[in-house]
């Protein structure tokens, strides 16, 4: 099929900005996700209605089915999911969930200290922001749920530690992915200064988003600063309102049914403690193995960095998850409850993701008519025009920031920015190489952190049992915060050349954006 070219036209804009506008009004997601579908395919399809036809299927196809085998990368995280849904309703039914909410409401003296107990998990599971935001998400939500801590709230924490940790640490899915991009651009620029690991060390100090943006979790959690939408939620939940599983996301509460699990009187806080530890070591390992698999094929030398560049995620989710499941399935074996019960329960818990499942079959449908519809390559034309030098790294951190956003992935926006700022660099000064780097990687994580189409941001909603719209609008007043901080510290940046002195003048504006937001928050019903 020969599809119409929007590569150099803004109307390759069009689906993606459609979609995010009705989920903004309509607040139905998938209904917003399959005009920008149906949108962007008559768009290609140059209004033909058997091409339009034809090409929605092929890209629906597509999310399955990739050069004629299983799209794995896909399926593993469907399965992943499923594997995840079944443990956690298998932690109910061992009474390990309820065990650990009463333990830590022994340790745990208040809705602050609910929410800080997110937010370090978030921080030390840094391997993966999928794994990061669905692990988080089950161990802390019956703590946050038990002191009235909203699901927005939680929503907010995990998606807002899980991508900022994984973006600055090196070995993460995250890291290495960054780090084999970055030694082609330095490579192929003549930089032999440092190594790709050491300019991406060089790089964290830069990222001045994923820095702030995990500050500013700490900051609303300690001063409880709620505003806009987040604070009618948090009044809310001290009523002991939105706190059921009907659904994880406001349009598919017909596509699930209540968590209405039977839980043990016997269970233990290792019942929970034992399965979550399980599932994180082996998820690790495998991440580890399958990464020195691909070294030894390849002929390259073993060592854990290369490991973290070369693993197969997907995969190892998956193993991690069977091996998850096998040790929740010990501590309810070891109650003597019932094969029926037990069955159950595993229906119930992977029937609970099927809406989340079902908004990134659309997710990942929608991205990849925007690839065809070149809107990142649109985006990116307009960094390269006649720009004094001292604005470029601002001006990439908020076109990185766009293209995220329009386009719902991160990962994609680095593969296209990174070498484009690369280029920039070396066509202007050379010297500015890392500081136009960090703005990309830090323009992406903002974009992807506001879009309702990212898929870390619809797992981050499954993670908390959030309505997805609910997290989008909740979080978007403190991530649009951030990103002001962090543009004020790129001009600097910009300008002076000077890390230090960028880095100062983003914590100025951080402590004069806590202070306005604690204003606005003064007179908030609900107290920590």
């Amino acid at each position: 099929m020969n599809l119409a070219d929007f590569s150099n036209s803004p109307i390759s804009i069009l689906p993606p900005l459609m979609a995010l506008g009705l989920a903004i009004i309509t607040r139905r997601v998938l209904l917003s996700l399959g005009v920008g579908i149906i949108l962007g395919a008559i768009l290609l399809s140059n209004y033909s209605i058997s091409s339009t036809v034809s090409y929605t299927f092929s890209s629906i196809k597509g999310v399955f089915i990739d050069d004629g085998a299983i799209n794995t990368w896909n399926m593993s995280i469907v399965a992943f999911l499923i594997l995840l849904g079944m443990t956690t309703a298998l932690l109910t039914l061992s009474g390990g969930t309820r065990a650990f909410a009463e333990w830590a409401q022994t340790k745990i003296k208040s809705k602050r200290g609910a929410k800080l107990l997110a937010a370090f998990l978030g921080v030390f599971i840094f391997v993966d922001d999928y794994f990061n935001s669905l692990a988080v998400g089950s161990i802390s939500r019956p703590v946050t749920d038990r002191f009235y801590v909203s699901r927005a709230k939680l929503a907010y924490i995990l998606d807002s530690t899980a991508a900022p940790m994984c973006v600055l640490m090196p070995a993460s899915s995250w890291g290495a992915y960054i780090i084999t991009i970055i030694g082609g651009i330095l490579v192929s620029h003549g930089v032999t200064e440092y190594s790709a690991l050491g300019a991406y060390v060089r790089l964290i100090p830069m990222n001045f988003y994923a820095v702030f943006a995990l500050l500013m979790v700490f900051a609303v959690v300690w001063f409880q600063l709620d505003v806009g939408p987040m604070r009618n939620h948090e009044n809310e939940a001290s009523r002991g309102n939105g706190f059921d599983d009907k659904a994880v996301n406001a349009e598919s509460k017909d596509l699930n049914e209540e968590l209405n699990i039977t839980e043990s009187e016997t269970g233990k806080v290792s019942d929970l403690i034992f399965p979550i530890i399980t599932l994180i070591v082996a998820t690790v390992f495998f991440m580890i193995y399958t990464g020195v698999q691909a070294l030894v094929a390849d002929g390259k030398e073993i060592n854990i960095l290369g490991a973290f560049e070369n693993t197969d995620v997907g995969a190892s989710l998956c193993y991690g998850g069977l091996i998850g499941l096998g040790a929740a399935l010990i501590t309810v074996f070891r109650q003597d409850i019932s094969a029926k019960d037990i069955g159950m329960t595993m229906w119930i818990g992977a029937k609970s993701m099927f809406g989340a499942i079902l908004i990134l079959f659309f997710a990942w449908t929608i991205g990849s008519v925007i690839g065809d519809m070149k809107t990142g390559s649109y985006l990116s034309s307009l960094a390269q025009g006649s720009i004094g030098i001292h604005w470029i790294p601002v001006i990439l951190f908020l076109l990185s920031g766009l293209m995220a956003f329009s386009t719902g992935t991160s990962w994609g926006t680095f593969g296209i920015m990174l070498p484009i700022a690369g280029d920039m660099a070396g066509a202007t000064d050379i010297a500015l190489i890392l500081p136009m780097l960090g703005a990309v990687l830090a323009g992406s994580v903002f974009g992807d952190h506001c879009s309702p189409i990212s898929d870390t941001t619809i797992l981050s909603s499954t993670g908390a049992r959030c309505s997805h719209i609910d997290h989008v609008a909740t979080q978007l007043p403190y991530a649009l915060s951030v990103a002001g901080v962090s543009a004020i510290g790129y001009i600097a940046l910009g300008f002076t050349g000077s890390v230090l002195m960028a880095f100062a003048a983003s914590t100025a504006a951080f402590i004069l954006v806590c202070g306005a937001l604690m204003i606005m928050s003064k007179k908030r019903a609900v107290t920590a």
